[in-house]
């Protein structure tokens, strides 16, 4: 998963931020409103979660723009503020959930995986995709009952191209989705054509049909496995 966490407090955002990434997200943070918009701007992410009280700026502000953008990132909101009235304005301007801090990080990580398997994956735990069965909980990838051993980069980009199944992804949004913006000063693209020919071997040596279709020029198309 690909996170952007924006609060303001050093000590949560940094926890929070260490326990993602341990449990194998991509995680990007911003610590005040202006730093917040240009990233919702620049780059999607599976899951935003959402500080209301931030220096320069509301986060409800960055709320709405997302919604008046018509982005489909989820929305997380994370808010000392635990009245119903503040719950109710957050959901009803289309946040996917509203957490009341403080809060255990894994209860964080259970909201926000059940915010993005409902967003891209109709809320199922279970991908039954072509010759693919995908359990999301265990993380685990089978090809008619045998178990592919992907690395963590090849199991985010499956899913990826899952989430975007009969789309043409470019290699820039699939480097920005799994490697974060740090991916900007990049030079070049081949380090992708390495992860999906290896993600695209290891389904064929299973046993699968190859399900990624390269377009030139653009980038990849993901079809029935």
């Amino acid at each position: 998963m690909k996170i952007l966490v924006i609060e303001d407090e050093a000590a949560l955002r940094e926890s929070i931020e260490a326990y993602l990434k341990e449990e194998g997200s991509i995680c990007e943070t911003a610590s005040d409103h202006t730093t917040a918009m240009a990233k919702v701007e620049l780059y999607r992410y599976d899951c935003i979660l959402l500080d209301i009280g931030l220096p320069n700026g509301s986060g409800l502000d960055i709320l709405r723009h997302l919604k008046s953008r018509q982005y489909a990132d989820g929305v997380l909101i994370i808010s000392a503020k635990d009245s119903l009235d503040d719950r109710l304005t957050g959901l009803d301007l289309g946040a996917d959930d509203y957490l009341t801090k403080p809060f255990h990080l894994s209860e964080l990580r259970a909201r926000v995986t059940a915010i993005v398997r409902r967003k891209a994956f109709n809320g199922s735990s279970f991908l039954n995709i072509g010759s693919l069965n995908i359990d999301l909980s265990a993380k685990e990838v089978k090809i008619k009952g045998r178990v592919i051993k992907l690395t963590p980069k090849e199991y985010a980009l499956l899913l990826y191209f899952i989430a975007n199944k009969s789309k043409v992804v470019s290699k820039n949004a699939i480097a920005e989705h799994l490697w974060g913006d740090s991916v900007d000063i990049a030079d070049n693209f081949d380090f992708i054509y390495s992860h999906v020919k290896n993600l695209r071997k290891k389904i064929v040596e299973a046993g699968g049909n190859d399900p990624i279709q390269a377009a030139y020029g653009m980038g990849y198309k993901f079809t029935e496995a």
